[in-house]
C-alpha cells in the first residue's frame, strides 16, 4: 500500500473493533485530522485515514493501547510513516516509543482529546455543532469537570507541539468535525 485510504483504514479498523463508542470517536478524530491536514496543505484523505485509524489496538489491548499497532497494520500493508504517527499519539502517556515530530503526528496527539470535549460540548447544545463558537468551548475547556475525561494537560502538550494557539486547533477541530456531522450523529 502507498497511501493508506480512508476506506483502507475504515475496512482495518473494522477487523479489530466492535464497539460503536469507538467507530464514532475514530469519525471525529478522521474529521478533525482532514481539517488539520487541510491547515498545514497536506494530503486531507490520507490524514483522515490516519486519525480514523488512530485507536486500532484499544479495544483488544486497552491497558497496553499503542504497543499493539505495529503487529496489526504491518501485515496490513500500511505504510511505516502512519504506523508511527498513530505510535506517537500515545506518546508520554502509553508508550515511549515515538515522540511526535510530524504535522501530522503533533495534530494526532492534540485532536485525540479534544475531539471528545467537542463532541461532549456538541451533544448538549440543541444546534449541535452548529454554530459553535471557539469562544464557549473555551469555557467548556477551562471547566475539569466538563468532559472530565479528556485530558485537558494532553491537549495543551498538543497545541504547544503544533506551536498553535488553542483557538486554532479547536477552531479545525471544530470545521473538521462539521463538516462531517451526519456521520457523527448530529
Amino acid at each position: 500500500m502507498e497511501v493508506l485510504t480512508l476506506e483502507q483504514a475504515k475496512k482495518i479498523l473494522a477487523k479489530h473493533t466492535t464497539e460503536a463508542h469507538l467507530f464514532t470517536h475514530a469519525a471525529a478524530v478522521s474529521a478533525a485530522m482532514g481539517a488539520m491536514a487541510d491547515h498545514f496543505g497536506a494530503d486531507e484523505e490520507h490524514w483522515e485515514a490516519v486519525g480514523y485509524l488512530h485507536d486500532v489496538d484499544y479495544e483488544k489491548y486497552p491497558d497496553e493501547h499503542c504497543l499493539h499497532v505495529r503487529e496489526l497494520l504491518e501485515p496490513e500493508g500500511v505504510p511505516e510513516e502512519d504506523i508511527r504517527a498513530i505510535i506517537s499519539h500515545g506518546y508520554g502517556i502509553t508508550t515511549e516509543e515515538a515522540k511526535p515530530e510530524t504535522d501530522m503526528e503533533k495534530s494526532l496527539f492534540a485532536v485525540d482529546e479534544l475531539t471528545g470535549i467537542v463532541q461532549a460540548y456538541a451533544l448538549m447544545r440543541p444546534e449541535g455543532l452548529d454554530g459553535m463558537a471557539v469562544k464557549s468551548l473555551k469555557k467548556k475547556f477551562k471547566d475539569k469537570r466538563f468532559a472530565a475525561k479528556c485530558s485537558r494537560e494532553i491537549i495543551k502538550q498538543g497545541f504547544a507541539m503544533l506551536g498553535m494557539e488553542a483557538g486554532e486547533v479547536m477552531q479545525c477541530c471544530i470545521d473538521g468535525m462539521q463538516a462531517h456531522k451526519e456521520e457523527l450523529g448530529f
